[in-house]
Parts: C-alpha cells; structure tokens; sequence
C-alpha cells in the first residue's frame, strides 16, 4: 500500500514513461543503423533508383528550380519530364544540404544530410506506434509495439542512411494515423491531426491512397454507429481534412496544372474528391446527428452516391491503376520486371522463401482481429484496425511494395495480444499452454522469422546463408557496373549529349553528369523509356530514324543490364545484339573502353539529311 502511493505521487515508473521509451528505442535503434550502415566505403545515396532520383531533383531545386517547376528537364524526349514527386519531402533533405553546407563542402554535406534524414525519421515512426500501443493497452503494450516496430525498421531497408524517396514519410504518416484512428476516447484533437495526417498523405503520393479511403470510411462508419458520442471527432475530422487538402493543394500544385486530372499526385481530382467527401460527412454529422442509426447509415449511403458521381465526372481514369494505359511493350519489357511491382502470384513462383514474410503476418494479425470481434473483445478497437490491415494487404496482393504498410500496421493488434498473453503468462508462470502461447504469437508476429524458415524450407541451410552474405552491399565489377560515379567517370567528360541508356542507369547517369538522358524507369517518361527501347530493338539501319527523332548523339551500352539482355535476346537482329556481338555499324564510333566500367560508349555520328 506504502509503495502504491509512493508510485502514485511520484508518478510512473521510468519504462511506462512515453517519451522516454521513445527516445530509448529511436536511439538504440539509430545508433545501430548508423554504426552498421554510415556510408564510409560505398555510396552515400541509397541503391534504389528513387533515391538517386530524389536527391537529383532536390540537387535541382536548390540550383534555383522553382517551387512549381516539377519538370525534369534532362530527362526524357526534348521538352522534359514533368514528375510527380512532392516537394514537400525535397524541402526537408533540401535544408539539411544547406545547413550541412554551412561546415562541409558539397558532397561531404549531402552525405550527411542523406544520412540524418531517414534515421531522424525513426523518431516520429515509433513516437506513433508507441502512442498507438499505449492508447490501446497501456505501457506494456507500448513496449510490445515499439519492439516489434524496431524489428521492422532494423530488417528492412526503408530507414537506411540514403534511403531519401518518399516511402519511409508514407510509412511515418500511417503509422501516425492509425495511432489517432485507435483513440477510444474520440478526442477531437486526435481527429484534427487525423485530418491532417490524412490530407499530407495524399500530397506525398497517391500509393497510400487506397489506405486513407479506408481511413475516412472508418471515421464515418464509426460516426454513423456512435452517434452524439463521435460527433466533434466526426467534425473535427472532416473541417481538418477540408483545411488541409485545400491548404496543401495550392501550396504543392503548379497554378498552371490546377484544372489538370493526374491520379498519381495530389491533383484537382484528389483534391476535389476529398473536399466533396469531407464536406459531405460534415454537413451528415451537424444535420444527422440526432438521428437513429438507420438514418445515418442513409445520410452516408447518399453521400457516398455523390461521391461515386463525382469520381466518374472528375477523374474516372483514377478508379483504376495510373499504369493501366501504360504501353504493353513497356508493360512486358520494363514494369513485370520491377520486383516491387509484382503481384503476390509472381512473388510466389519467383521467391516462394521469401513469400511467408510480405503476407503471413498480415493474415495472421487480420485473423486475431476477426477473432478479438467474433468474441466481443475490443470490438470497436479491432473493427478499426481489420480494415486497415485488410486494405493495405488486398494492394500488396497486386503490388509486393505495399506489403510493408501491411506488416507495420499488423503490430498493433498483435502487440495488443502479445501484451495481454504477457500479463496472464506472468499470473500463471507455471502454465505451460499460456507461455507456449506467448512465444509462438511473438514468433509468427516478426516477418523475418517467416522469411528465416521459408528460405530454409526451400533452399536449405546453404540459401540462407548465401542470402544472409548478400545483406552485405556488393560493389560491382568493372565489366558489370554501369550505375557508379566511377562507372561513368568516360561519360561526365563528354560534352554535353543526348544519351540513350538502360532505363536502370538512367537516374545515375542524371546524377554523376551533365547530359540528358532518354530513360529513367519511371512511367510518367514513357516517351523515353519507349524510344530507347526502339533504339536497341531496331535493326541497325533502322535505329538511325529514333536516334535521329529524339536527338541522341551518344549512345551508353551495357551489355550486363537485365533488361538490355533481353532486348538481344528479343531481337537477334537488333542493333542492341549487334552491338553485343561486336558488329558496329558505321554512324557509330566507339570510344576507348574506360576502365572499372561496364559500359562501352559510342558517339553517334548521322549523315545530314
């Protein structure tokens, strides 16, 4: 009893405190990534093309591109490429160069700014999962979630130093609006930030969109079942969303692209639809409230009707994929080859070991959340996060990159779980079913732990160590490197050119030189990807017409790309194979091999029409 009032006048003891443990766990967990991953010996920029795209656009705007000018003006057919990526991620990476730049010269200073970004990410990352936790169990599910939080970050690549694309801030952004989706007491300034969290989502990109509909229609539905009760977080959720997509919309999207439908970037079509929604649901929640729940299931049933309406009359292009009319050559030779593209089918068959870590989590957490409701445990808690969980996983289904945000947001109802089997494990130590129960949860909620026994279920003990030995970046040899600085070291002294290029080197080769070049994988530059294509399938006599067409005087080959080789293998006829087998037509003079580099390099040289 001494003790209990002690506690209670000093307050909680040290591990329950939230921020506290926020900071243990972010800093252990940075400290480690850093120590483990600090780019002293490789490349300071993360190995995905987004990466090295990024940091080239935020390099652009801080040479004075403006604000609104998305273009990318080497990049593509002449004229350039308008991206799609959001300034609101290049503005933070952008003033860390700066500041950095104050003490560093310009590398040393985009080195550390790369570096600092992703890992100071961690903190809000597990400041939400923790709060999540804690709002959902108290302070040893906080623990349970953060822990498990920590195991995805450290096993995966998305908080690496150098990992600048805009996935981690979509995972920091989910994160944080599940943790005010979870507030059982519907304060309405959990559904402000919600509202807020929601609309900046939307302005980072439109791969969490299916995630934030889902979002939405849980603050409705639980309106629409609560009534009064959810009423000022309903409204406080709906003016916040309206204010913030209207404040984001004008603050990200050029004046002159405002009337502009594009479905993959906050464009009139999100905007609007957004608006409409959150209008709608304001104006159900201040004129229904005092209905039964009949009724306002009725007000949300017609304002979904209008909603739909509205799609089809605004963007009905966007109720479907942005790469649905994406060219079928490209589709076949360039995006069923993009591994984070591939549906759940291809991951199966082409990685089965690994299959068990992107998609047995999610069910197994969608499973205790169907139990936890079917035994009127946490109903409402768990009818927030079925539908979370079920969305994001329904999209890794079609696209393996979306298994991540299914994977994050199956902590929470796990970590509830795990911390309830921890508890009753501690009242009943002797119980041997309740701790069998609690390692197994534990095991089967770590998505690592499925890839460890699915690799080794498949390929044995000498797979998995084969893969554990490839966690270890490997640096390319000199006859396959066609990406590094040291690779492209011949081309950056050329005068400046158009290049055609393997798609997969397009973005470095925009990085290390001066030139334009025709292909980056990215699917707003379809124009480009496809004439290089054309380029390598074209028979040499016919190649002349494209590079003539689009301006290219250089041409950059690298026989070990992947998608090069299937270009020779495609077309033995080509001027790719031909090129591969040494036979060099005339309008093309190669230069000197460079060393350390897997390219050979010809100067396109046409006869004057």
């Amino acid at each position: 009893m001494g003790q209990a009032a002690e506690t209670a006048r000093s307050g909680p003891v040290w591990w329950q405190r939230y921020g506290l443990s926020v900071a243990l766990y972010s800093g252990g967990l940075i400290a480690a990534m850093a120590l483990l991953n600090i780019p002293i010996d490789h490349d300071y920029v993360g190995p995905d093309n987004d990466d090295v795209m990024r940091l080239v656009q935020v390099r652009d705007f801080l040479d004075g591109q403006r604000w609104f000018d998305l273009m990318q003006y080497r990049l593509g057919l002449e004229g350039g490429t308008l991206m799609h990526w959001s300034r609101l991620v290049d503005l933070p990476i952008a003033a860390l160069i700066l500041l950095f730049g104050l003490f560093f010269d310009q590398p040393r200073a985009e080195m550390l700014a790369l570096t600092v970004w992703p890992l100071f990410l961690v903190v809000p990352l597990m400041a939400a999962m923790g709060l999540a936790g804690r709002r959902m169990g108290g302070p040893q599910v906080m623990h349970v979630a953060m822990g498990l939080t920590a195991l995805l970050v450290a096993t995966g690549n998305r908080f690496l130093p150098g990992a600048i694309d805009h996935h981690n801030v979509q995972l920091v952004l989910v994160a944080a609006l599940a943790a005010m989706l979870v507030d059982e007491h519907h304060r309405p300034s959990s559904m402000i930030l919600a509202g807020v969290l929601t609309a900046t989502a939307i302005a980072v990109g439109a791969e969490t969109t299916p995630i934030l509909v889902t979002a939405c229609l849980i603050v409705a539905v639980s309106w629409a079942v609560l009534g009064k009760v959810y009423a000022a977080a309903a409204k406080a959720f709906a003016i916040s969303l309206i204010l913030s997509i209207t404040a984001l919309f004008f603050a990200t999207t050029p004046p002159h692209l405002y009337a502009v439908v594009a479905c993959d970037s906050l464009s009139i079509a999100y905007y609007g639809l957004a608006s409409i929604g959150g209008i709608l649901l304001l104006a159900s929640v201040m004129f229904g409230s005092r209905l039964g729940i009949r009724g306002r299931f009725g007000l949300l049933a017609a304002a979904g009707v209008v909603i739909l309406l509205a799609a089809l009359v605004l963007a009905p292009e966007c109720l479907r994929s942005p790469l649905a009319d994406l060219d079928p050559m490209l589709k076949r030779l360039w995006l069923e080859r993009v591994v984070e593209a591939q549906s759940a089918a291809d991951q199966l068959r082409q990685e089965p070991g690994l299959f068990g870590a992107f998609y047995a989590v999610g069910v197994f957490a969608m499973a205790v959340c169907v139990f936890r409701i079917v035994e009127r445990d946490r109903v409402r808690l768990h009818a927030v996060l079925l539908p979370l969980i079920a969305v994001a996983w329904t999209v890794a289904l079609v696209q393996v990159r979306g298994a991540v945000f299914a994977n994050l947001l199956a902590v929470l109802p796990l970590a509830l779980l795990i911390g309830q089997l921890r508890r009753a494990t501690n009242r009943d130590p002797e119980n041997l079913g309740l701790s069998f129960a609690f390692v197994i949860t534990v095991l089967l909620s770590v998505p690592n732990v499925w890839a460890f026994f699915g690799v080794m279920s498949t390929e044995g003990t000498a797979g998995l160590i084969n893969r554990l030995r490839n966690v270890v970046p490997q640096v390319a040899g000199p006859s396959t490197d066609c990406t590094s600085a040291r690779a492209l070291r011949q081309l950056a002294t050329l005068p400046e050119a158009t290049v055609a290029a393997p798609s997969e080197s397009g973005a470095s080769i925009l990085r290390f030189t001066h030139h334009r070049v025709l292909a980056a994988p990215y699917h707003r530059n379809e124009g480009g990807m496809l004439t290089e294509l054309h380029i390598g399938l074209s028979q040499p006599d016919e190649a002349p017409a494209f590079l003539r067409g689009s301006r290219t005087t250089i041409i950059a080959f690298c026989p070990s790309d992947p998608q090069t080789t299937l270009l020779m293998e495609t077309k033995p006829d080509g001027l790719y194979a031909a090129l591969g087998r040494g036979d060099v037509p005339p309008y093309l003079k190669p230069l000197p091999a460079a060393d350390a580099s897997g390219f050979t390099i010809y100067e396109v040289h046409l006869a004057d029409e």
